[in-house]
């Protein structure tokens, strides 16, 4: 059963970790697209609409293929979880259920509005498209987000006699403390995505010197809705979700921390290589009791380490999740600094000309993918080992009939779909990057 239970793990891993490149994509540009369509209506500037028309067709290959791995991974739920999805399916299925038909049917339907153009719809009529593909995807995020709050954090049910969990209040689960907190610093992630990936492309029409107009326009845009983004993900919401894991998962704040003692006035490791056999952290960087300031605003606050909790409630990969977390920070603080630099170009009105910075909002293409990747790996490792905090073990929720020859089997099936599915999506989106914008307006 312990080597069915980890192929499963890894089986599910793969197929979220794949998906979510695609979601944070489209949620992040969902925001930026509503955004240029309103300074195109209230300006009246076409440029701003070709800019939109190009965004949306990147969107659109973004969630087509967010849609084809995302309708496997709901039904791993019953494959691979069978255990799980029958105990907690009277709860999570009120969230899942609530994402397929609304917010699903109101972003797709909506960008099919919106890719009939405005010679149609009207410009209003065009803009109230965009507005509503922005508010479908995000709905659609929330509720995904408070399908995996109610994980980390079980509110609003009741365990009935023959063991499953039944909801009894809806409001207690889409209202949840944790999931507001999770929410925010989630989606802001998917803006920093956007806003990178848009930066990114603005960029190498600079440096190639094509479509130069569309070019200035995406990154001005992208590096003002970036580093407001990059600062509010680092506070309030990062230190948000900070304080709920210091009240609710002590142990996932004293693993991903690497504080192997209690101690008052902690210090917060900024680097080093956690040592699981002699439990501590070798070469490290600290800020001394910086981490008791973070959780409890206190400099002598005492903070748990993992010495205070029983081994077998302790995350079962401490090393990862270490890991993980400090990618995910370390990314975060890189961000801000890339984009407050160019926002400082920007005002002095010498970033376009910049061919240092220009290389580096290219080159940064693919770290918001890692970091947010990385923020996933924290949270759904961190909660370990249970499926469900505090109240089913990882281990319990598994399918019992199906083997781990079985889910190698699909996993290995995954893989080489998901590759195919790779290269169409980087061959869909290189080529319309090459069209560009100007070219795209013409076409409409």
């Amino acid at each position: 059963m312990e080597d069915a239970l980890t192929v499963h793990r890894l089986h599910f891993a793969f197929t979220v970790t794949f998906h979510y490149i695609f979601p944070q994509l489209t949620m992040g540009l969902a925001l930026l697209i509503f955004l240029l369509k309103t300074i195109a209506l209230r300006r009246g500037d076409e440029h701003y609409n070709r800019a939109a028309r190009f965004w949306a067709k990147i969107f659109g290959i973004s969630f087509a293929l967010g849609v084809v791995t995302g309708i496997p991974m709901e039904f791993q739920f019953g494959t691979n979880w069978s255990e799980f999805s029958k105990a907690a399916g009277g709860v999570i299925g009120q969230t899942l259920a609530m994402e397929g038909v609304f917010s699903f049917f109101l972003e797709s339907t909506f960008f099919g509005l919106f890719l009939l153009g405005e010679k149609r719809l009207g410009p209003k009529g065009h803009w109230v498209s965009s507005l509503m593909m922005f508010l479908g995807s995000w709905l659609s995020g929330y509720l995904i987000v408070a399908t995996d709050a109610w994980m980390q954090h079980p509110v609003g049910y009741a365990l009935s006699p023959n063991g499953q969990f039944q909801l009894t209040s809806f409001w207690a689960l889409v209202l949840n403390r944790w999931a507001l907190w999770q929410y925010s610093h989630t989606m802001l992630g998917a803006v920093i995505t956007g806003s990178f990936t848009m930066a990114s492309v603005g960029a190498f029409y600079l440096l190639s010197r094509t479509h130069e107009d569309c070019g200035q326009l995406f990154i001005r845009l992208a590096v003002i809705v970036g580093v407001i983004a990059a600062f509010l993900q680092l506070f309030p919401t990062g230190d948000g979700q900070g304080t709920m894991l210091a009240r609710y998962q002590p142990t996932t704040l004293a693993a991903m921390e690497g504080l192997f003692e209690t101690q008052e006035g902690a210090p917060l490791a900024i680097l080093g290589q956690p040592d699981m056999v002699n439990r501590r952290l070798d070469n490290p960087l600290i800020v001394p009791k910086a981490l008791s300031f973070l959780t409890y605003r206190v400099w002598s606050a005492k903070v748990d380490g993992m010495d205070k909790f029983p081994p077998q409630d302790l995350p079962d990969n401490i090393t990862l999740l270490y890991y993980s977390y400090h990618v995910m920070v370390g990314l975060g603080t890189m961000f801000i600094a890339v984009l407050l630099l160019s926002a400082w170009k920007l005002w002095r009105k010498t970033l376009y000309e910049s061919r240092g910075m220009l290389w580096a909002l290219l080159l940064s293409l693919p770290f918001p993918f890692i970091a947010n990747t990385a923020g996933w790996i924290t949270a759904e490792v961190g909660r370990q080992p249970w499926l469900i905090f505090g109240l089913m073990r990882t281990r319990a929720g598994v399918s019992p009939q199906v083997s781990a020859g079985n889910a190698w089997f699909t996993l290995i099936g995954f893989m080489g779909l998901y590759t195919v599915l790779a290269i169409l999506f980087l061959f869909l989106v290189f080529r319309e990057i090459e069209r560009g914008p100007a070219l795209e307006a013409k076409s409409a």
